[in-house]
């Protein structure tokens, strides 16, 4: 008999123990803030034209020196001629610049140099900080 008890103690226990830990856990994956939202720098513009490629190395550039600090992205607006709709595109390349609560600060419309993006970010409030130089 005390053997029967024994065991029932420890299976509910057990059974106790692995409640907690889900319960635990579903209430540490459920209490995240909201991802923090970042400014935005919108480009649209097309794969085959050219003043827009030349945007893509700067773009990468700003993905890598301001990661955690300004969300960089392009559309093709010639395969999503929706966006360009959307967005009410006239000419490519065009940068569309978003604070962090996501209202539209500026629009570019050509070629820009990342210096004069995060000029453009500055001058409409928005700052960033400056990335890392590369030690030599």
């Amino acid at each position: 008999m005390k053997s029967n008890w024994l065991k029932i103690s420890v299976s509910m226990i057990a059974a106790l123990v692995v409640a907690l830990a889900i319960t635990s856990g579903y209430a540490a994956n459920n209490s995240k803030q909201p991802a923090k939202q970042l400014p935005k720098l919108l480009d649209l513009g097309a794969d085959k034209c050219v003043p827009c490629r030349m945007m893509f190395p700067v773009l990468d550039q700003l993905k890598k020196d301001y990661k955690g600090q300004l969300d960089v992205q392009f559309i093709d607006v010639w395969k999503n001629q929706k966006a360009a709709g959307d967005y009410k595109i006239r000419s490519i390349p065009t940068q569309i610049f978003f604070d962090a609560k996501g209202k539209e600060i500026y629009r570019h419309v050509g070629f820009i140099s990342e210096e004069d993006i995060v000029k453009a970010f500055k001058d409409h409030g928005v700052k960033l900080k400056e990335p890392a130089k590369p030690k030599k």
